[in-house]
């Protein structure tokens, strides 16, 4: 399998990064069944053979990837990001265990350990965030990104005798998405999945797989209905058998988009109006011609604060053989060293994409610079770093994708909600405002100030939590940041 694996990678490089780059459609589909530690699975192979089947026939250059631990799972989502290109038409279809923990969602690879309670960390570092797919897309400045997830099934974690990682099956919501995404879960929060109706379902694939793919080829159909109508059949299919599947979409598309042609119009007696430009862009069309002066792809940095200090993750468009970096104008150059992975690009240790900097790291320009595929040094390129900005920045992006984790109810000496989440992450809100039992927030909760030392760690006279009328039945949350901005208001029910 790994010498299948490592000839795709290869292949897949050579055929989807032509010299000369057209706006094409690109497709990634996972499988994995044969998992070592938690139970193995039946059809997720066959799911994403059937989806990569579907995606040739509507114009996609396709990757089947199979039974991929950790380490595969990583190699694979590079071959798939040297294959995407700007104005592309990007598909990622997982099929296979995944598992929310604290709002987010993670993909499980093959060799996931068997995780017990309170060991949800071993679960983080083992598997891969649905979040940061969607964010390679996005670097890679895909028009469009679609994303589909087979992977609401059971707690693979629960073990008879023992206590499983939190968890209660299925996948959280993914509500903020950037702009030209769109997702696909095959059931809603906290459902299951069916993989079949019955014993004698001898279909080899899902109820949702076999559903989506026969909708996705149907011609003239745009995606929105496209997970409308998968909606429907599979909340149907699931009914006969007593049990509540109901598959769930979230758009940001600004665009119709339609893989299998677009609706043919309507004869009318008006002249016709101009036709409207669809994001989805046939397979074949001319060539794009760079401009002039795009002859380098400077670096772009993501800051992530946690309790040692900062991890700086560089992001670099060209294959690369080496990273080196400095703080300010003076001063050696430091390598960043490597990794224990192949770049199929390069078919050479990938360079380490990540530098650590102190807690107390003061605001400066970080010099970046590196070895491209040829032996030739680019750069050095500015970074500049704002630690309070970057800060900011990084906790409000983790509350977005944590919206589901801002509000906890507990039962202890009555009833209690607990904000302990805001209240990590409270260096990126300027106000919280809560309703208790109405839609309308009017309370306003009072947070600690922000202690950029240690912006994580909630002080020890603050009190996380508040104690409620045993009737209360549900909480509307809604968030002002330190930029103005407000967020959507959410509801926590008991």
């Amino acid at each position: 399998m790994r010498t299948w694996l490592a000839c795709g990678l290869v292949m897949l490089a050579m055929t989807l990064s032509p010299a000369a780059h057209a706006e094409k459609r690109v497709a990634l589909v996972v499988g994995n069944n044969d998992y070592r530690y938690v139970p193995k699975l039946q059809k997720a192979v066959n799911d994403a053979r059937t989806m990569g089947d579907t995606l040739k026939q509507l114009g996609f250059s396709v990757m089947v990837a199979e039974n991929l631990n950790r380490q595969q799972f990583s190699q694979t989502l590079l071959a798939f990001d040297n294959a995407v290109e700007p104005g592309d038409t990007a598909f990622f279809f997982y099929a296979g265990h995944g598992f929310e923990i604290a709002g987010q969602n993670f993909l499980l690879p093959t060799d996931v350990p068997a995780a017990t309670e309170g060991q949800e960390e071993l679960v983080r570092d083992a598997s891969i965030l649905a979040d940061r797919v969607i964010e390679r897309l996005q670097n890679k400045k895909a028009r469009t990104s679609i994303l589909v997830f087979d992977a609401c099934r059971n707690n693979p974690f629960e073990r008879s005798g023992t206590r499983a990682v939190a968890g209660a099956g299925g996948l959280a919501p993914m509500t903020q998405l950037p702009e030209g995404v769109f997702s696909v879960f095959s059931a809603g929060p906290r459902q299951t999945a069916l993989d079949r109706l019955s014993n004698d379902d001898a279909n080899p694939n899902s109820v949702f797989t076999r559903t989506f793919a026969k909708e996705l080829t149907q011609p003239g159909v745009n995606l929105v209905q496209v997970a409308q109508r998968t909606r429907r059949v599979v909340s149907e299919l699931a009914e006969t058998v007593r049990h509540k599947q109901i598959p769930v979409y979230f758009d940001q598309m600004v665009d119709d988009v339609f893989l299998n042609g677009a609706k043919a119009p309507v004869a009318a007696d008006k002249p016709a109006e101009p036709q409207q430009k669809l994001a989805a862009l046939p397979p074949v069309s001319a060539p794009r011609i760079p401009p002039a002066n795009e002859t380098l792809n400077a670096p772009i940095a993501m800051f992530s604060r946690h309790n040692g200090g900062w991890t700086v993750t560089f992001s670099i468009a060209d294959p690369t053989l080496g990273i080196s970096w400095r703080m300010g104008d003076a001063g050696d150059y430091r390598e960043t060293g490597f990794m224990d992975v192949l770049d199929p690009r390069t078919r050479k240790r990938m360079p380490n994409p990540s530098i650590q900097l102190p807690a107390d790291a003061p605001a400066g320009t970080i010099q970046v610079r590196y070895v491209d595929a040829g032996g030739e040094m680019q750069g050095p390129f500015p970074i500049r770093f704002e630690p309070e900005a970057a800060l900011v920045r990084d906790q409000r992006k983790i509350l977005d994708m944590t919206a589901t984790s801002w509000l906890s109810f507990r039962e202890f000496n009555g009833l209690l909600v607990y904000y302990t989440h805001l209240m990590s992450y409270r260096c990126a809100i300027r106000e919280v405002r809560i309703g208790i039992d109405t839609a309308v927030p009017d309370k306003v909760l009072n947070m600690p100030s922000c202690d950029m030392k240690d912006p994580i760690a909630i002080p020890s006279n603050a009190t996380p939590y508040l104690k409620l009328p045993p009737s209360t039945q549900f909480i509307s949350v809604e968030l002002t940041y330190r930029d103005g901005s407000v967020s959507e208001i959410k509801s926590f029910r008991r």
